[in-house]
């Protein structure tokens, strides 16, 4: 799976074909898909300078097998590798989500002693994971907090979410009621620091996962049609535009692997939008080529578009190119 040149050398270290194996024989049980994390977590290093290389190219081999799972398995180890950045323990067999969204309406406040109180939105697998981190306003500013999800204060809301893309990780709001949290950094820390941006990219690579899934049943319909000129189209673009995404992905991760001085906020929502771009560009080549039939017969094609195209909807299309636009007028941060 690991293809391009501008992979940090220690990425085709990763079994990509190993992870794919584990990946594609589970269920969507909840149980079955957190042990699955756990065990991730335990061969994967944190993310940091000097392993961001196996870390997305781990993301990227589970999503190519099931994109729910990867977006089970992302937060887990984004909110290991910020814990690990912050000093903060880590409780032994416990499962992790990143809750940091913010919705019109919806506010969540913490106070001096460091208890919670509002809603928070977009919070996936809340009813079934052990912990979170979530950001909370303090004044003008927010900051990171660690909270036990079991607290009898934590209210999670299952019911909803009724996408069809990621039926079963559910992720709706939660209400916190006085809840106790440990501050994770100072106000500001989280979202300032470069690893919020890796994260970002982290979130990228399990999208450039999802589509290469997706290629792969073009790739196998073709080989049943050797003949079909549109087909071998449809394939050559899609082969062309996941080694677009997987350069994107591959020299984000040799820079933050060499400890470069960049505009990381730029650089992460440069990946991003090439990744979604290439994604979509993928998506449309193969439900075309495909037609209807596997996407109202096959429960694993019809389930992997719609999981792929409700991801990939975390970047923000137009706005996020215009934020990029606004970093480069106000940054400067391109060659040309």
């Amino acid at each position: 799976m690991i293809r391009s040149t501008a992979w940090p050398t220690d990425a085709s270290g990763v079994d990509t074909a190993r992870l794919e194996e584990a990946a594609g024989r589970l269920g969507s049980s909840p149980a079955d898909r957190l042990a699955f994390t756990r065990w991730v977590a335990t061969t994967t290093a944190p993310l940091t300078a000097g392993t961001a290389g196996p870390v997305f190219a781990t993301l990227a081999a589970v999503a190519a097998a099931d994109v729910a799972l990867a977006r089970t398995v992302e937060p887990h180890l984004d909110a290991l590798g910020i814990l690990a950045q912050a000093g903060v323990d880590v409780p032994e067999g416990s499962t992790w989500g990143v809750f940091a969204a913010e919705a019109p309406g919806l506010r969540l406040e913490v106070d001096d002693a460091g208890v919670l109180t509002g809603t928070k939105p977009w919070c996936s697998l809340a009813s079934v994971l052990s912990h979170a981190l979530v950001t909370a306003h303090r004044g003008d500013e927010r900051q990171l907090f660690a909270v036990d999800l079991r607290h009898a204060g934590v209210t999670t809301h299952d019911e909803a979410w009724v996408a069809r893309g990621m039926p079963d990780v559910p992720s709706g709001p939660i209400d916190f009621d006085e809840v106790p949290a440990e501050p994770v950094g100072d106000p500001g820390w989280y979202l300032d620091r470069p690893g919020f941006a890796w994260g970002g990219i982290g979130v990228a690579a399990c999208w450039w996962g999802g589509a290469v899934g997706l290629a792969r049943m073009l790739r196998a319909h073709l080989a049943s049609r050797p003949d079909a000129e549109l087909l071998r189209v449809a394939l050559g673009a899609v082969v062309a535009d996941l080694a677009d995404a997987e350069d994107a992905i591959a020299g984000a991760a040799a820079a933050i692997d060499a400890e470069r001085d960049e505009d990381w906020a730029l650089v992460a929502q440069t990946v991003r939008s090439r990744v979604r771009r290439a994604v979509d560009d993928v998506h449309t080549r193969v439900v075309g080529a495909l037609g209807p039939a596997p996407l109202t017969s096959d429960p694993a094609i019809a389930a992997r578009v719609a999981d792929l195209e409700l991801y990939v909807l975390q970047d923000h299309g137009d706005r996020d190119l215009a934020r990029i636009g606004r970093m480069v007028v106000e940054r400067g941060g391109v060659a040309w």
